[in-house]
């Protein structure tokens, strides 16, 4: 047997391999709220295995875990958290993340990654692909449950780029709406601005709950049913795209391009959200893997770089194309005007 060279070691194989047990030792913490018992001041493994109702042993050693995959640090017999596991894992914080685990380490989102290896034969997925455009499924739902605080910086940002006339009432679209969060922050942006969230009946619901928790209630209208078949109607200074391409081929996403288009006023926008690679696909790192990502989930959706996405645009009609960061966070706006 050849002896690989000196310095070649086998641990990108063995942590690839095992990720499934950390990302399990990740939702056990969240689940036990761990972190939150330790931001109220326990820190041995019996205070917060008695704080979170849980053995004494399993807590050491989910914790240990934790320490040693960097979500935890620990002196002693005494664990703490970091500043990202503080701000980002501890329910008391306004920054919490760990309802995000509920989707994305859902059934429905591991069973295609269970059979990644024949979608990769066939070119997509055809387990989990109808499920996304089923109006009774409740994936979207807890979705849209699970996922809101993720997407607040991202709105927020979104927002602040609109550049929409503030000297009249203006009309905003969100399509794909799910939690609202988009079509809401940039209600608050815009105090003169109706809001109008287009998504599956179920899951506007869910938009409409957070419209009136952030003061939009009667700001706030709904068009429930399939996007690709709705009458979203006319009149909108910009319509909001927030991580819905991705879900379909170039040709699917242009016919619905021109769709969006004849719903915008002379000089509207349309406003995308969405991962774009690099032109090399293979980075940023986050935005790059989301295409296996679609692979597992869609029959035919991608991660698209901007020049793919500029094409669209500009096949549909819009030759003004301007890509923004909106570091820190992984995600990109494509503001389309004609």
């Amino acid at each position: 047997m050849t002896q690989p060279a000196p310095g070649v070691t086998p641990d990108l194989f063995w942590e690839t391999m095992t990720g499934f047990q950390r990302s399990a030792v990740l939702k056990t913490a969240v689940d036990l709220e761990i972190f939150t018992k330790i931001g109220e001041g326990n820190s041995t493994a019996g205070d917060i295995a008695t704080a979170c109702d849980a053995s004494e042993r399993g807590v050491r050693i989910i914790c240990d875990s934790l320490a040693t995959m960097g979500f935890l640090t620990k002196f002693g017999s005494q664990y703490a958290m970091t500043d990202s596991t503080a701000a980002f894992l501890d329910k008391k914080s306004q920054a919490y993340l760990g309802s995000a685990l509920d989707f994305i380490l859902s059934p429905q989102q591991r069973r295609g990654f269970d059979d990644l290896t024949n979608a990769a034969r066939k070119g997509g997925s055809s387990i989990t692909g109808d499920a996304s455009m089923d109006p009774d499924s409740q994936m979207w739902v807890t979705f849209a449950r699970a996922m809101a605080p993720l997407m607040f910086p991202m709105a927020q940002m979104m927002a602040g780029h609109l550049d929409l006339p503030t000297d009249r009432e203006i009309k905003i679209l969100d399509i794909a709406a799910g939690h609202g969060i988009y079509g809401i922050m940039a209600g608050q942006k815009y105090p003169n601005a109706r809001i109008y969230g287009a998504d599956w009946g179920n899951v506007l619901t869910v938009a409409q709950e957070n419209a009136a928790k952030f003061g939009l209630g009667d700001r706030y209208h709904t068009i429930p049913g399939n996007a690709f078949e709705s009458d979203f109607g006319t009149g909108y200074d910009a319509i909001l795209v927030p991580n819905f391409f991705h879900h379909f081929d170039v040709e699917t996403c242009e016919t619905f391009i021109r769709k969006l288009d004849a719903s915008l006023v002379d000089g509207g926008k349309i406003v995308t959200v969405e991962f774009v690679p690099n032109e090399d696909r293979i980075s940023p790192p986050t935005s790059a893997m989301f295409a296996v990502v679609m692979l597992a989930a869609t029959p035919s959706g991608d991660a698209y770089t901007f020049a793919e996405f500029k094409k669209m645009f500009e096949n549909s009609g819009f030759s003004k194309n301007t890509l923004i960061s909106l570091e820190p966070m992984p995600s990109h706006l494509i503001i389309s005007e004609h």
